[in-house]
């Protein structure tokens, strides 16, 4: 188990210095002179020279890389110009709304799917499995940001039960911030809690058909015993990954939902930074999103290990 935590941590780390190089390069390749934008196409010279100075885009590119990797590790990632205020003040404020909200949509979805893909499985050929199918199609194929629109006509502006948008902060009590979220959270969750449900029918159907499904009948196990003692385990391996890979989307790619509810989270703290070429805010908040899905990963596949042993082998 330790020569599978090491190597994994060995993987994590490479992906690191490979992001971190990719994040970088792709800032650096953007067109125009940053310092130039800030400051409008009016600016003097002199004070488009000295923001340049103050910004640090006069030195050579190897030489900024690594003092922006150094001030990461550091924990130091620098002073945005639009905001005048520092980068990891920014992080911190705005993943207090992000974090909670993508964990309360995960909740929401696998509390959702997986009974739900469960019961497929064990209908499987039947109305209420046709039923799960054509719901959960529905459930991917309608636009969250257009159900996150239609909750805040009918729940926000019909029966005032939510407001419509914004974030009182944690310190107003916590009922207060998670209410605000409540609407995000369940637009974000509907088209994962769809696709994890499919994924944990598929899974759960090839484990029912397995010869070990079948040998613990024999010996006068109950089908749902079947399924809870042996099914639920062994398909939960495709499960976690699809888990995973929506825990890691639901962090970095809930800029709409964002914008759509006014919050201020980490994607909307993006595409603002983007608007306004505040490279070194899009470049450290890239690179902390780009390490949540990392982690995640790592937990994955310590997750896989756990539920698998065989998975453990080098």
């Amino acid at each position: 188990m330790l020569i599978f935590i090491r190597n994994r941590l060995l993987t994590l780390a490479a992906s690191l210095v490979v992001a971190s190089l990719v994040i970088f390069t792709a800032i650096e390749l953007v067109p125009g002179d940053p310092a130039q934008f800030m400051l409008g196409i009016n600016a003097a010279p002199d004070t488009v020279a000295a923001l340049r100075a103050e910004l640090g885009l006069d030195d050579d590119p190897i030489s900024r890389y690594f003092r922006w990797v150094g001030g990461m590790m550091s924990g130091d990632f620098g002073k945005s110009y639009t905001y005048q205020v520092l980068v990891s003040t920014l992080l911190v404020d705005r993943l207090v709304v992000s974090l909670p909200l993508a964990i309360f949509a995960l909740i929401l979805a696998v509390a959702l799917a997986l009974p739900t893909g469960m019961l497929a499985a064990n209908r499987r050929g039947k109305i209420t499995d046709w039923g799960v199918i054509g719901l959960t199609q529905l459930g991917i194929a309608i636009p969250n940001f257009w159900f996150a629109m239609m909750l805040v006509v009918v729940f926000a502006i019909h029966l005032n039960w939510f407001s419509a948008g914004g974030f009182p902060g944690w310190e107003m009590g916590v009922w207060a911030g998670i209410k605000a979220l409540i609407l995000p959270a369940i637009a974000l969750a509907l088209p994962q809690a769809s696709i994890l449900a499919r994924v944990m029918r598929s899974a759960m159907i090839d484990v029912l058909d397995q010869d070990f499904i079948r040998t613990a009948r024999a010996k006068g196990l109950s089908r749902q015993q079947v399924i809870w003692r042996h099914g639920f385990r062994n398909a939960l391996i495709p499960v976690i990954t699809i888990i995973g890979m929506q825990f890691s989307f639901l962090i970095a790619g809930a800029i709409i939902i964002e914008n759509v509810f006014f919050l201020p989270g980490l994607g909307r703290l993006v595409f603002q930074a983007i608007t306004q070429r505040d490279l070194i805010v899009v470049e450290s908040v890239v690179m902390v999103l780009v390490f949540a899905v990392i982690v995640v990963t790592f937990i994955v596949d310590l997750a896989y290990a756990i539920i698998d042993p065989r998975l453990r082998k080098p």
